[in-house]
C-alpha cells in the first residue's frame, strides 16, 4: 500500500506537470533527449558494469553495440526529424465541404509509463522514453527487478539528469511492478513475456489505459533452396547467439531444405568457432540471467534428449560464481510437441528442422503464432513475394537477422501473440501523440443549405 501511494504521488506530480505544459517546445523536447543521450553516453562504462554484475557475465561489446549505440543512433533520428513530426499535417477535404480545410494536429498524450524487461536493460527501458519525450510526453518507468544494479543505477541518473515530473525511475519487486501497470496512464508499454503482457493488459483496461505489448516469441529461420549456406549459417549465428540467445527478435527455430540439413549444421558449426574461438569461455559470450531460466532451459533441453533428438553442444558449460555461460547447442529435428517447439526458447538452443520445399516451410510457419521477426535466407523475388504475402510477423529481415531493429526509421512491434502496436522513429511518435483531427470552416460557406427541412433536389443533386 505504501508502495502504491508513493507511486500515485509521483503519477499526479506529473500529471500535474503535463497540465502546467500540455504542448512542450521543439526546444524543449530536443532538450530532453539531449540529456537522455549524454546521460547514457557519459556512463556507458557505468551501465555496462552494472549489465555485467547483474548477468554474472555480459560481453562489454554487446552491451555498447545492443544497449547503448542503438539508443543514441534513435535519440539523433528523433531530434533531427522531430521538427517536421510536429507539423500538423494537412488532410484533403470533400468537395462537398469546400472551402472548408482539415488537418491531423500531433498532440502529446500527457504521462506514459514503460514496463522493462531483463534481457537489454538499458535499452529496453530508454528506447521507448526517447519517442515518449520526443511526442511531448512525461513518463514513469519501472525497470526488471531481475536486474537490481542495472534498475538502481538508471534510477540514480534519471534523478541526476531529469527533474522527478518530466522522467522518473521506479525500482522495486513484483508487488510495485503490479501498482504500476494499474496506474492511470495515457498509455503503458509492456515488453516480456506473453503471459506477464496479459496481466499488465487487464491492469490497464480497468483504467482504460491503451497498451502496446512487446512479446517475443518462437521467430522463424528459413534457409531457402539457393540460400548460400555458409552465410546463412553466419548471420543466424550473430542474431541466434548475441547475448546467449537472450534476445526477444532471436532467431527460435532454423528450417532448411532435408538434404542440405547436414551441410547446414556444419557450416553452423564453423561459424560458432568463428564467433567463439575459445567457445562459452571467451569475453565476447555471455551468461544466462538468473537461476531460474537456466534451470528452464535445462529442463527443455532434457526433454529434447529424452525424446531421442540428436543434440549437438558446440562447447562446454561455463560455471561462474553467480551465474552460468550456457553453450551454443544444437537439436535436429525435435517434434512440434516438445517444450522448445511450444516455447519461445530465450537462450542458446536453436532447433534446426528439414523442410521438404517452401510450401511446406509456409505451412509449418503458417500452423503457429504468428512471430516477432521472420528471417528468410532467399535471392528468389518470387520466394520473397510469397514470405511476404502468405505469412505473419512482427518484422521481416532477408539475408540476415536483428538488423531492423536497429534502423530508426522502421516501425518495430509485434502481431497477434508476439504482442501488439509498434513504435520506433515516427511510429513510436505517433503511439504517444494523440493525432486529433482538426476541421476549420471556411467564413463563405454553402453548409446552412443542409439544415432542414431538407430540400430533396439539393440532396439527389449532391448524390446523398
Amino acid at each position: 500500500m505504501a508502495d502504491a501511494r508513493q507511486l500515485q504521488a509521483r503519477f499526479d506530480a506529473q500529471r500535474q506537470a503535463f497540465r502546467t505544459e500540455p504542448y512542450p517546445t521543439l526546444a524543449t523536447r530536443r532538450d530532453r533527449l539531449a540529456r537522455l543521450d549524454e546521460m547514457t553516453h557519459h556512463h556507458r562504462q557505468e551501465v555496462a558494469q552494472a549489465i555485467r554484475q547483474d548477468f554474472g557475465y555480459r560481453a562489454e561489446t554487446e552491451t555498447r553495440l545492443a544497449e547503448i549505440a542503438t539508443l543514441r543512433q534513435a535519440v539523433r533520428h528523433a531530434r533531427r526529424h522531430l521538427k517536421r513530426w510536429m507539423k500538423p499535417r494537412r488532410a484533403s477535404v470533400p468537395w462537398r465541404l469546400q472551402p472548408g480545410r482539415a488537418r491531423v494536429h500531433r498532440q502529446p498524450l500527457g504521462v506514459v509509463g514503460i514496463i522493462a524487461p531483463a534481457n537489454y536493460p538499458w535499452n529496453l527501458a530508454m528506447l521507448p522514453a526517447v519517442d515518449a519525450l520526443a511526442a511531448g510526453n512525461r513518463v514513469m518507468i519501472k525497470p526488471s527487478e531481475h536486474t537490481p544494479t542495472t534498475s538502481e543505477l538508471m534510477a540514480r541518473l534519471a534523478k541526476r539528469y531529469f527533474a522527478a515530473d518530466e522522467l522518473v525511475v521506479v525500482t522495486g519487486e513484483v508487488e510495485t511492478a503490479r501498482a504500476f501497470a494499474a496506474l492511470p496512464f495515457d498509455h503503458l508499454l509492456f515488453t516480456g513475456s506473453a503471459a506477464t503482457g496479459r496481466k499488465v493488459a487487464q491492469a490497464a483496461a480497468a483504467n482504460l489505459t491503451p497498451v502496446t505489448l512487446e512479446h517475443g516469441g518462437k521467430s522463424p529461420a528459413l534457409v531457402c533452396a539457393d540460400a548460400n549456406l555458409e552465410k546463412a549459417a553466419e548471420r543466424i549465428a550473430f542474431g541466434k547467439w548475441l547475448n546467449a540467445g537472450q534476445t526477444c527478435i532471436a532467431p527460435d527455430y532454423v528450417l532448411v531444405d532435408q538434404p542440405r540439413l547436414g551441410a547446414f549444421v556444419d557450416a553452423l558449426e564453423r561459424a560458432v568457432t568463428r564467433f567463439y574461438p575459445q567457445g562459452p569461455a571467451g569475453d565476447d559470450y555471455s551468461a544466462i540471467l538468473g537461476d531460474s531460466q537456466r534451470e528452464r532451459l535445462a529442463a527443455m533441453l532434457e526433454e529434447a534428449r529424452d525424446h531421442g533428438c540428436r543434440v549437438i553442444p558446440l562447447g562446454e558449460t561455463v560455471e561462474l560464481r553467480e551465474s552460468a555461460k550456457l553453450p551454443p547447442t544444437l537439436v535436429i529435428d525435435p517434434t512440434a510437441g516438445l517444450t522448445l517447439m511450444r516455447e519461445e526458447i530465450f537462450g542458446p538452443w536453436l532447433p534446426i528442422i528439414g523442410v521438404d520445399d517452401l510450401g511446406t516451410a509456409l505451412a509449418f510457419i503458417q500452423a503457429r503464432p504468428r512471430p516477432l521477426a521472420l528471417y528468410a535466407f532467399t535471392d528468389d523475388d518470387a520466394a520473397r513475394q510469397r514470405l511476404l504475402t502468405e505469412t505473419h510477423s512482427g518484422g521481416v529481415v532477408f539475408n540476415d537477422t536483428l538488423w531492423h531493429n536497429a534502423v530508426p526509421a522502421l516501425p518495430f512491434g509485434g502481431v497477434g501473440e508476439s504482442g501488439m502496436g509498434a513504435y520506433h522513429g515516427e511510429a513510436g511518435f505517433r503511439r504517444f501523440s494523440l493525432e486529433r483531427s482538426v476541421f476549420i470552416q471556411a467564413r463563405r460557406n454553402a453548409a446552412g443549405l443542409l439544415n432542414p427541412p431538407y430540400r430533396r433536389w439539393l440532396l439527389k443533386l449532391l448524390g446523398l
